[in-house]
Formats: C-alpha cells, sequence, structure tokens
C-alpha cells in the first residue's frame, strides 16, 4: 500500500497534471509536494549571468527566488484544497533530479508521480531529463505523468 507520494513541481502545467494524477490514484496517502530551485534554470540566472539583477546568490536575488517558489507551493496546496485535500510543501535548493531521489531516499516515500515534458532528443541528450534521473535513481517506483 502506497502511504506517502512525493510529487516535484517546476509549476508547469504538466507538473501539476501529476499532482491532479497523485490525488485521483492515491486518495488515502499523505503528498508531499517538492520544489526544487534549480541555479542552473534560465529562470533564476546562472553563475555565468553577469546582467542578471538581482545578482545570482544576493539576498536580493535569494528573497526572488524564495518567493517565486513559494508562490508555485501556494499554487499546490490551492489545487490540493480544491482535491479537498492537504499537502506537506517542501522547497529545496540544487540540482532536481538529485534533489528528488535524495528525499525519496532519506524520508519515508512510498511512490513518486511526476510530470514530464517530452523534450526532443537533442534537448533531452544535451541537458538530460529530471525524469530520466529520478526514473533511473530512486528506490521506490516512480510514475511519470505526460
Amino acid at each position: 500500500m502506497t502511504d506517502h507520494v512525493l510529487v516535484p513541481v517546476d509549476g508547469s502545467p504538466l507538473s501539476f497534471d501529476a499532482l491532479r494524477h497523485a490525488f485521483r490514484e492515491f486518495p488515502d496517502a499523505s503528498i508531499t509536494v517538492l520544489h526544487v530551485i534549480d541555479l542552473f534554470d534560465p529562470g533564476y540566472g546562472t553563475a555565468a549571468d553577469t546582467t542578471y539583477e538581482p545578482m545570482l546568490g544576493s539576498e536580493e536575488w535569494y528573497a526572488q527566488v524564495e518567493d517565486h517558489s513559494e508562490g508555485i507551493l501556494d499554487d499546490a496546496s490551492q489545487l490540493a484544497a480544491d482535491y479537498d485535500r492537504e499537502v506537506e510543501t517542501v522547497s529545496e535548493i540544487g540540482d532536481p533530479g538529485r534533489i528528488v531521489v535524495d528525499y525519496a531516499t532519506e524520508e519515508p516515500i512510498d511512490h513518486v508521480v511526476m510530470g514530464t515534458h517530452g523534450r526532443p532528443d537533442a534537448e533531452r541528450t544535451l541537458f538530460g531529463s529530471v525524469a530520466d534521473v529520478v526514473v533511473r535513481r530512486a528506490p521506490v517506483p516512480v510514475t511519470l505523468v505526460r
């Protein structure tokens, strides 16, 4: 029996589709929603991007990133309320694939449900896929929603 489901979200419609799927498929399970702030995501600026305002790593930058993450997790909590459910929300900074696998390993997680963007092969080859990393390394079953 699945008691605790981890649903990583990135704010995309597919990630929220994965959360809806988890609500439907695991009606009695506790659900943790995890948002990982990827420092190499162009949306957050990169170490090589010196024109990004505020500067990567500054207090103002961290405040903006945390606000953005909080907004995504608030949206997830609102979606949970629409399903008459409650979720635990967690925000981490780091490599998304590694953080999801580490969280599923270190916490009492029974299943991971996540969206996959279905990127073209060339892009996936160049940048990798968070879903690929999680499917290959997670210690629990993984359901991909596309």
